[in-house]
């Protein structure tokens, strides 16, 4: 059952897809069979845009332009998990502070400050708390511990158990078929437990909707981006105008993770279309186009383990998305001692492991940006050692996207008086929303941003 606020409005969700190319989703809908995606481009939309630099173009920084109505540089917000050192105002607090019940899943890059969230489970990268109920708790550690580790094919028999009872409370008799068919072909296919997570976050997302009745809710789903990553290449719509080929021993040439992700994504499109008065935004963020050459990815095997073998003194490694990781220290002194360590490490003796380490005093975001492929051969120097670098390292994927500025944002009609002009930046989002539910914004001057400790825009 739905409801109308105290303003009139209905519920309203946002539905976050993250980086997904609409554009090239329209090449597939001549050829399969899509209609919520067909109903859903027919309806309003607009293309935002994001920053000029391509060193800002990130989820965890366009997501907090959504979040907070700012750009990046008046958020700052430059690391995954940066938000809870900001102070920056969030849409999330702001409507409940203005009456308004709110849940959130998976916001990218998002803080719990809610005093009595309808429910919230962070996204599995941001160190925040979800709200106190026993499944939001199973589930933030279940979907964190499974997707950091997802480069290792390992998943607790915790996270295991946790996330087999979310399917047998959440999860949709009517998505019973898809469930068994991703599991049973997720064999060396990656790409189809990502879609299964995504299926579940949004069926758990369904059910508490439901259940709980918040005014706005906002759901993050990541897969789309996770296959354009790493399979953009084998998108049958595109790959005639591409002039590079994923290898077969990476992924058969007849299989498609994009028209997979559309099938999947068509289900929950085709749930929200069908809530009667419950207006619905649709939002990329930003996309992705395929990328023009050949890089590996890879991620360190054991993040902790590495940085003890290197001598280096530190108070904690947390492993961020992909080839990311943070190292956090007890001194200034020390982070730079760690970071001259860093650096001294060469593959190949003439190129850095780790190409992108940024400082911030006490603690060190750092990239494994070595993008060639690592064969029995390759080593990588320390002092006067050469070590193998296959042992250190799990091989993550063959870069197929990269990311665009350009974002896709669909509106159903409650919602699209509100909604922003055609190329206005991605953190008008926020403000389509707060109008949306007669919420003024809170008066921002520069003191709602720079307030992270030595923060600067990656060099």
């Amino acid at each position: 059952m739905t409801r109308a606020n105290s303003n009139g409005t209905h519920q309203l969700i946002l539905l976050e897809l993250n980086e997904i190319n609409f554009d090239i989703v329209d090449r597939y809908l001549s050829s399969v069979q899509l209609p919520a995606f067909e109903k859903l481009m027919a309806g309003s939309s607009v293309r935002t845009t994001a920053e000029q630099e391509y060193e800002s173009l990130e989820p965890w920084i366009q997501w907090p332009s959504v979040h907070c109505g700012l750009s990046a540089a008046e958020h700052s917000v430059f690391r995954l998990g940066d938000i809870l050192h900001s102070n920056a105002p969030q849409l999330f607090e702001q409507l409940e502070n203005a009456g308004l019940r709110v849940g959130a899943i998976s916001p990218m890059n998002a803080a719990n400050r809610l005093n009595n969230p309808a429910y919230f489970i962070p996204d599995p990268w941001t160190k925040t708390p979800s709200d106190s109920s026993w499944w939001s708790r199973a589930l933030t550690t279940a979907v964190s511990q499974a997707v950091n580790d997802n480069s290792k094919q390992s998943i607790t028999p915790r996270s295991a158990s946790y996330l087999a009872l979310g399917l047998m409370r959440f999860a949709q008799p009517k998505h019973y078929e898809t469930y068994l068919r991703l599991v049973s072909q997720s064999r060396g296919a990656p790409w189809r437990k990502a879609l299964l997570l995504d299926l579940l976050l949004h069926d758990v997302h369904m059910r508490m909707f439901a259940a709980r009745r918040p005014d706005f809710s906002a759901l993050f789903l990541n897969a789309g981006a996770h296959i354009q990553h790493h399979y953009f290449f084998n998108a049958h719509a595109i790959r005639d105008q591409l002039e590079i080929r994923n290898p077969e021993w990476y992924i058969d040439a007849t299989v498609d993770p994009f028209e997979e992700m559309l099938h999947v994504y068509e289900l929950i499109l085709r749930d929200y279309q069908s809530l009667q008065g419950v207006e619905l935004i649709v939002a990329t963020g930003l996309s992705q186009r395929p990328y023009d050459r050949v890089k590996f990815y890879y991620r360190l095997r054991n993040h902790a383990e590495f940085i003890r073998a290197l001598g280096i003194a530190c108070r904690a490694v947390t492993p961020r998305m992909t080839r990311d990781f943070l190292i956090e220290f007890d001194s200034a002194e020390q982070a730079l001692a760690a970071q001259r360590r860093l650096e001294s490490v060469l593959v190949d003796a003439d190129t850095p492991l780790f190409g992108n380490i940024d400082n911030r005093g006490t603690s060190l975001f750092v990239t494994l940006t070595y993008a060639r492929e690592v064969t029995d051969t390759t080593v990588f120097r320390v002092d006067d050692r050469a070590i193998p670098l296959k042992e250190a390292v799990v091989f993550v994927a063959i870069k197929n996207g990269m990311h665009q500025g350009k974002g896709f944002a669909y509106f159903t009609p409650e919602v699209t008086r509100y909604a922003p002009n055609e190329g206005d930046h991605v953190k008008t989002l926020y403000g389509t929303i707060t109008r949306y539910f007669g919420v003024r914004p809170p008066f921002r001057e520069p003191k709602f941003a720079q307030r992270i400790e030595h923060a600067a825009a990656p060099a």
